[in-house]
């Protein structure tokens, strides 16, 4: 009864957005039109400058667990993420035995991959000692750009990087601080999902509403 509440909750809320979105709104270029998830992860977090160190973790993970694979899959399988990794926590999934390991390549709920799976929980106690050191996973991570977004302008989808040189220092620096799975690429698909850069294209009605997010941010 539970998980069909559940259900019912998630299909009028998804229900109650479409019908607030139902006006023609222009999207950037990559988000496949009629996707509810994705038209939502767009709209509401895409690009949003974030300084939690939680949710900086899970997008950390969830990023890694994409790499080869589509942005769609790991949407839908985020749920399962949260449940899976200790709501995010990272003091917890740091503590991962190799029990839990075999309990995440059987969970049909995330990306059984057991590298990626191993690759989140060593990335896990090395966020740890990146927080001891700066105080805050967010203070070092926003410092790759100078501590606020970088506003790109961008028309269409051709126009998108893959990486930037603030993408390569990052990886770079993060490799030799011991995390895996973050190369530049990845580590470039974080820094826009995070806000620090803004890539929502200038036509995108999210564009400017980026830019003002951004100026409220604390840095």
């Amino acid at each position: 009864r539970t998980a069909c509440r559940a259900s019912s909750i998630v299909a009028v809320k998804e229900s109650r957005y479409t019908m607030r979105m139902k006006k023609s709104v222009q999207r950037c270029p990559w988000v496949p039109s009629g996707n509810i998830l994705y038209e939502k992860y767009h709209d509401t977090e895409w690009g949003v400058p974030v300084h939690d160190d939680r949710k900086i973790f899970e997008f950390l993970v969830l990023e890694s667990a994409q790499a080869g694979l589509s942005w769609a899959i790991v949407l839908k399988k985020r749920t399962g993420y949260r449940k899976a990794f200790a709501n995010f926590d990272p003091k917890k999934v740091s503590r991962f035995t190799t029990r839990d390991m075999q309990r995440l390549v059987s969970d049909a709920g995330i990306i059984r991959n057991r590298a990626k799976i191993a690759a989140a929980i060593n990335n896990a106690k090395r966020f740890l000692e990146v927080q001891k050191e700066f105080g805050s996973f967010s203070a070092y991570m926003w410092s790759f750009v100078g501590g606020k977004t970088m506003h790109h302008r961008l028309r269409k989808l051709s126009d998108y990087p893959v990486k930037t040189k603030e993408a390569d220092a990052w990886a770079h620096d993060l490799k030799k601080r011991g995390f895996s799975f973050l190369g530049p690429t990845v580590c470039y698909a974080h820094m826009q999902a995070v806000g620090m850069v803004n890539d929502h294209t200038i036509r995108c009605f999210r564009y400017k509403e980026t830019v003002k997010a951004a100026r409220r941010s604390p840095f």
